[in-house]
């Protein structure tokens, strides 16, 4: 039940991306949201956190900073992806995917704070 809020929770997070951010298009319906909120998990799965271990030096020289731009090469990553899975997901510039990350990184946040149920033990 989780991974289908966690998958709801990004669908809603990209689409407002595309809806808010010049640079970002989403032309789709609601079940090509839903697979580009599918593309954008396993690529944050599978290559963020090899991304996040081989960049740590620069994070750690930044402050953390450079992880905005590592969440931003993953979207650029999800919008190519979903290109050829012939989801209409396009972004047109490194700047547009830099806003494109915060946004979804900070509604992705809160959202799943409040849709998310927590786990910790009521004892």
């Amino acid at each position: 039940m989780t991974l289908l809020l966690r998958l709801l929770v990004n669908a809603v997070a990209l689409w407002c991306a595309a809806r808010f951010i010049d640079g970002i298009d989403y032309t789709g319906n609601w079940q090509g949201l839903l697979g580009l909120a599918l593309v954008f998990g396993v690529v944050n799965t599978l290559v963020r956190p090899i991304l996040s271990f081989f960049s740590f030096p620069i994070q750690i020289l930044t402050l953390g900073l450079f992880t905005l731009v590592l969440n931003a090469g993953m979207l650029l990553l999800t919008s190519a992806l979903a290109a050829r899975f012939d989801i209409a997901f396009h972004i047109s510039s490194f700047g547009a995917a830099v806003l494109g990350a915060l946004l979804v990184s900070v509604l992705s946040t809160v959202l799943s704070w409040i849709v998310i149920p927590s786990r910790r033990d009521d004892d």
